[in-house]
């Protein structure tokens, strides 16, 4: 897979090079999109009587990726997947195993899009190794009742260094994460009860115990910029234990052939990743680089993070028709409270700022990751229906889907950050023949609702108009469309800060304030070949 820089729908910035002598972007042209990728995977199955063994292997090399709500591109990432999976029937249900394991080698720098900062550009390189297993057995108790119960093992390994890149950035390496651990052992059990034709229920526990550890770090050189941060954290107890548990309990009724209805409580826990915990530089450039929310902002890790634990109520009704339903209307409707949400606050201490990145509302800041208490809640809705069928014209049917989200921080009263404003699909599709035609409708809502501590942009409303049409045979299949027809300019509600040009690598470098804009209009083939 290959593609270059797309663009959007109208200029949104001035034209010209991202660096001194670098390659002319137009003022419609967002930069750091291109891309280059090479994906293989190879399958191989065995069956025998009641049991199946699959073994895939994966390797992905990518040349280059450019992330335009990113300080940095990434310029390398070589990867490997293996995934050993078994299935069997028994007389007393079933068996499910697997073993996987990925091991990942990614570099970042400077993309074509952007100034160097020197010969070197700003080299940054990570490691990681993810290795599990998982084994589940289903056990049919009796014609009413059904047993889940397993247990999942992983286990990670990060490390993350950036070599000397001259001037201040050297003559050692910097150490953001060494030697990043995080290894989760969790067991579960799952019972299902099918009380009659018209009542299941289902009721699950999981209790998993996660160990995080990093070793001592250190700075590009001895001076105070970096060695004071790096005997700060090298001075604190690294290692956490984190025993989570989770509940599910869901009810289903059933009470006839035309309608579906269930309401459920769920409770889930999450620990910290490496990369929330363990940055523990407030150098700003250094800041910067541990940013993963697209925001532009710098992000400082927490050691001492607490797992996030979410307590969802839920409730889904489904109607539709008897048959072959030639129509069906779904509602989902949710109230999720977070305690210990991971969020962020403006940092006050080491080099972040002082009282300007406290204050500032119009500029990128400096943050720490940290616990708050939040609260979303939402609703999803979705339909379709089938308007007619003719023997010219094939048959005609619409779909309609709905989504809306709100989600509060209830410990400082802001709003939390990359959530979705409403937003509206409808769809007309014909399907005639080995032809299936689709005309889509998207309508966003304008997004008010923004985190003020990271100084969320606000974007605008938009609608976008889409065609597609496929064709199918036996062994191949034919994609063509036709995305924004119209050509609408739109910011995109999480798209995040627009970084993909320039000197990307300071807080004042980049203008504030522009979102990265959707794509314009273009133009798309895919042709899928099965053997």
């Amino acid at each position: 897979m290959q593609s270059g820089n797309y663009t959007a729908g109208k200029d949104f910035k001035p034209a010209g090079p991202g660096k001194p002598g670098g390659e002319w972007l137009a003022a419609n042209v967002v930069g750091s999109t291109a891309y280059e990728s090479q994906n293989q995977n190879l399958g191989f199955a065995l069956k025998r009587d009641n049991h199946l063994l699959q073994l895939n292997v994966g390797v992905q090399h990518l040349v280059f990726e450019g992330f335009p709500n990113q300080r940095m591109d990434m310029t390398a990432n070589d990867s490997t997947q293996l995934n050993l999976r078994y299935t069997g029937q028994h007389q007393w249900g079933s068996l499910e195993a697997s073993l996987y394991g990925q091991d990942t080698n990614h570099a970042m720098n400077m993309g074509r899009d952007r100034f160097p900062f020197g010969a070197l550009g700003m080299p940054m390189n990570t490691k990681a190794r993810t290795a599990g297993a998982t084994v589940q057995a289903n056990i049919v108790l009796s014609d009413r009742d059904i047993l889940r119960t397993g247990a999942e093992y992983q286990q990670y390994t990060l490390n993350d260094w950036w070599r000397p890149a001259g001037g201040t950035m050297g003559p050692n390496t910097f150490w953001n994460v060494d030697l990043g651990t995080r290894d989760r052992l969790g067991v579960y059990g799952e019972w299902e009860a099918y009380w009659n034709p018209q009542w299941l229920s289902q009721f699950g526990v999981r209790s998993d115990s996660v160990k995080a550890n990093a070793g001592p770090v250190q700075g590009y050189n001895a001076e105070p910029q970096w060695a004071s941060d790096a005997a700060a954290f090298n001075a604190l107890g690294r290692r956490r234990t984190d025993h989570n548990w989770d509940m599910t309990a869901l009810a289903r009724h059933t009470p006839d052939e035309t309608k579906t209805f269930e309401a459920g409580y769920a409770r889930k826990s999450h620990s910290p990743n490496p990369y929330q915990r363990y940055p523990w530089s407030t150098q700003p450039m250094a800041a910067l680089m541990n940013n993963f929310a697209g925001d532009g902002n710098g992000y400082i890790g927490n050691v001492d993070l607490k797992p996030e634990v979410a307590h969802t109520l839920s409730a889904t009704g489904d109607w539709h028709a008897a048959g072959d339903k030639p129509w069906n209307l779904k509602g989902t409707a949710y109230s999720t409270y977070v305690q210990d949400y991971i969020d962020a606050r403006r940092c006050d201490f080491g080099q972040c700022g002082g009282s300007a990145n406290l204050t500032s509302t119009n500029g990128f800041v400096n943050l720490q990751y940290v616990n708050r208490a939040a609260r979303l809640y939402g609703l999803d809705l979705s339909g379709r229906m089938l308007i007619g069928k003719t023997g010219e014209y094939g048959s005609f049917s619409g779909s309609a889907g709905m989504n809306y989200v709100r989600g509060e921080n209830r410990s400082t009263g802001d709003n939390l950050y990359n959530i979705m404003p409403l937003n509206i699909k409808l769809a007309l599709v014909q399907q005639f023949g080995n032809w299936t035609n689709t005309a889509e409708l998207q309508a966003v809502d304008a997004k008010t609702r923004v985190s003020q501590v990271r100084n969320e942009v606000r974007t605008g409303a938009y609608t976008l108009f889409n065609l597609r049409a496929s064709y199918e045979w036996k062994q191949a299949r034919l994609d063509l469309g036709i995305e924004n027809v119209f050509n609408r300019y739109h910011s995109l509600p999480l798209g995040g800060a627009y970084l993909g040009q320039g000197a990307s690598m300071t807080s004042n470098g980049i203008p504030w304030g522009v979102i990265v804009p959707g794509m314009g209009r273009s133009i798309n083939a895919a042709l899928n070949v099965r053997f």
